[in-house]
């Protein structure tokens, strides 16, 4: 069976580098006993070396030419599941259903769906103690950004509250087949026992988020206002308990400040529904 060409609709970028595939494994600290799921095995580079170590390995592929391939190679490895699927669409607790849990990821994300997949893993982080991602070095600098600056956002938040992020190592296109234009980073990311500050409630403090960044050249407080996040005076006294100047922009609050606020707001209207 022929191997099949990259195929740019899946943003195929084939790690082929085998110092950097032992460094993802090495950054996974995989202990006797756990699961690893693995998202875009690919032709199986990572695979194998995850195999080794892995009690058990979920191995989740989109590519229906690679599949049978990767099912031909490790069909006699018992700890290894070959799943065709696509992992935006999976059922994560379904799909690890036989894994230990608490597991650990591993992924090469393709550069145009790493945001998508962050989010997936985020909803679902109780099910991972650790994740080592391949981003785009772009994606890595957004994560680890500190606020006011341009690549501080959402997502940097969002994932901040339930992980601790580090830098593992920078990635070089030459690392890939086929090379890609951009540099690439390993993220490792560990799994909180707890929120990092208490928010309330999650899917509201999602919500304050998103809309503070809603349009980042407006102040926090225009950006509040009107949003049906709670009545424009609830939100106006949870910006003064807290001490934060609704004139800043959103982009300029840590963290713990948008976690206050969001307790704040939820404190002074406890009778409104905040989906």
């Amino acid at each position: 069976m022929a191997v099949p060409r990259p195929k740019k609709c899946f943003g195929q970028n084939f790690l082929t580098d085998h110092g950097i595939l032992s460094r993802i494994v090495d950054s996974l600290g995989i202990e006797p006993g756990e699961s690893v799921l693995e998202v875009g095995p690919g032709r199986g580079a990572l695979t194998r070396l995850l195999a080794q170590k892995a009690a058990h390995l979920v191995a989740v592929e989109v590519d229906r030419q690679l599949v049978p391939l990767l099912q031909k190679e490790f069909a006699v490895a018992s700890n290894v599941t070959i799943v065709e699927q696509d992992i935006l669409k999976a059922d994560l607790p379904r799909l690890l259903a036989g894994a230990a849990l608490p597991c650990k990821v591993a992924a090469n994300l393709p550069y145009n769906i790493s945001s998508q997949v962050l989010f997936r893993f985020l909803d679902q982080h109780s099910l991972f103690s650790r994740l080592v991602l391949m981003l785009q070095k772009e994606v890595g600098e957004r994560l680890l950004a500190p606020p006011d600056c341009k690549e501080y956002g959402i997502l940097t938040i969002l994932c901040g509250l339930h992980f601790d992020i580090r830098r593992e190592f920078l990635v070089r296109p030459g690392a890939f087949h086929p090379v890609p234009k951009v540099d690439s980073i390993v993220l490792r990311f560990d799994t909180l026992s707890a929120p990092r500050f208490p928010v309330g409630e999650e899917l509201f403090f999602r919500r304050l988020v998103k809309t503070s960044f809603a349009q980042r050249r407006k102040t926090l407080w225009n950006c509040l206002k009107g949003s049906g996040l709670s009545s424009d005076p609830v939100l106006q006294n949870g910006l003064v308990n807290c001490g934060i100047d609704g004139g800043r922009r959103g982009e300029t609050l840590s963290l713990e400040e948008f976690a206050a606020l969001s307790r704040e707001i939820l404190r002074l209207s406890p009778c409104q529904s905040h989906p």
